[in-house]
């Protein structure tokens, strides 16, 4: 996919829109802009319609009900809503202890700093392999009575690790302790039909899965919502969880863009996805650097379209800096307070400092073509060649 004259290598940052999804939204807009929650008449009811489906559509996504979806403005406030939520209500009760991965998405590992320093509970860091995967073993261990939640996310946003939830779930039911998982990344790298049997609370966000921004959802088991404190009050809508006006178009574009992703059709481009991918990293590879790939390098443990490479003896902004602006992809590091840190998550799977602002953050998605990877390909070599004939580094 090009964007100009730019090729589009960051799905995992945000997908395009898919004009099946803006052709449902597009008469939320105009003709059919009602608010849901005016209960009085015909132009309420309507939108209020397009928003049950919509809801029901995100919930048989994952296989759940309508009524245990809360729609959100996107999985920071589903992260948020979902372990705030839950910790404030349980905070005069005896288990203290929190568990969240060592690669979880930022805003998961804030709201762990504010249930620790606000709260007081203890938040504890469950470490991964060199893939990213929990270790199911140590994790088992780490449980106990008095673990109030787990959050463990499904898909990893830099890496592409994909867990095994089914695993994790089990060890985590065995305590009776509450299982968040942040599914942001999930629904274009595996099937999410039977994801509500494992889990109690499940965040997603419409655009990582070629819907609308602005929009996400909380899945929230029934028998789970008495125990969740609201972070937004008002007029009580979306059964007192989450109070304000839910956009009516976003609704239906998340909405939209989960019936796409049950089709006969999603599995098959995931298929398509991962060869590109698979084709891509080989390319790259053979380039006459020492290239190497973080995560677990593809295969069925991976998200399809993620390719986080290693350039040793380079830093990453100078390779994207020559890259600007014939291609964008990222580096998954983060800011804090405007100064650059590695990332948390390549530190967490082994890797020091060094190695951590040498990868490159590239993600295939739908509309990614042979030529734009091929092009992609002949680009980074020529950064490469340009930044090696600046500070010469060893070749492979």
């Amino acid at each position: 996919m090009r964007i100009g004259d730019t090729i589009y290598l960051d799905y995992q940052a945000t997908t395009p829109v898919d004009p099946r999804v803006f052709s449902k939204m597009a008469p939320f807009f105009a003709g059919s802009f009602g608010n849901p929650h005016s209960v009085d008449h015909c132009v309420g009811w309507r939108a209020a319609k397009a928003v049950e489906e919509a809801g029901a559509r995100v919930a048989h996504l994952i296989g759940a009900d309508a009524d245990e979806i809360v729609f959100t403005s996107g999985a920071t406030e589903a992260n948020n809503l979902g372990l705030l939520g839950i910790g404030k209500r349980a905070v005069a009760g005896k288990r203290r202890r929190i568990l969240v991965s060592a690669i979880e998405h930022k805003s998961l590992l804030a709201v762990g700093r504010i249930l620790r320093e606000q709260l007081g509970y203890c938040v504890e860091t469950v470490p991964v392999n060199t893939w990213g995967r929990v270790d199911c073993y140590a994790f088992g261990k780490a449980l106990g009575d008095d673990v109030l939640l787990v959050s463990i996310m499904a898909v990893n946003n830099e890496i592409g690790t994909i867990q095994d939830i089914m695993s994790i779930s089990k060890l985590i039911r065995k305590t009776g302790a509450v299982f968040h998982c942040d599914a942001a990344q999930a629904p274009c790298a595996i099937d999410l039909k039977e994801f509500s049997q494992h889990v109690d609370l499940l965040s997603l966000s419409a655009h990582k899965m070629y819907g609308p921004q602005g929009i996400g959802a909380l899945f929230i088991r029934r028998e789970l919502q008495d125990r969740i404190e609201p972070l937004v009050y008002g007029g009580g809508q979306q059964r007192e969880l989450r109070s304000g006006t839910v956009p009516v178009a976003l609704c239906v574009g998340m909405g939209a863009a989960a019936a796409l992703l049950e089709s006969d059709q999603a599995e098959r481009g995931r298929a398509l996805v991962r060869a590109r991918r698979d084709v891509f990293v080989r390319k790259l590879t053979s380039l006459p650097w020492p290239i190497s790939i973080n995560g677990p390098n593809g295969g069925i443990q991976c998200h399809p379209g993620n390719a986080n490479v290693r350039f040793n003896g380079f830093k990453a902004h100078d390779i994207l800096g020559i890259l600007q602006p014939r291609l964008a992809a990222s580096t998954g590091s983060a800011c804090t307070s405007g100064f650059p840190e590695p990332s948390h998550v390549l530190r967490a799977i082994g890797l020091s400092g060094d190695e951590a602002e040498s990868s490159v953050r590239f993600s295939i998605g739908a509309g990614t073509t042979d030529a734009d990877l091929e092009e992609a390909v002949s680009l980074i070599e020529n950064a490469l060649t340009k930044l090696a004939a600046m500070s010469p580094v060893q070749t492979a």
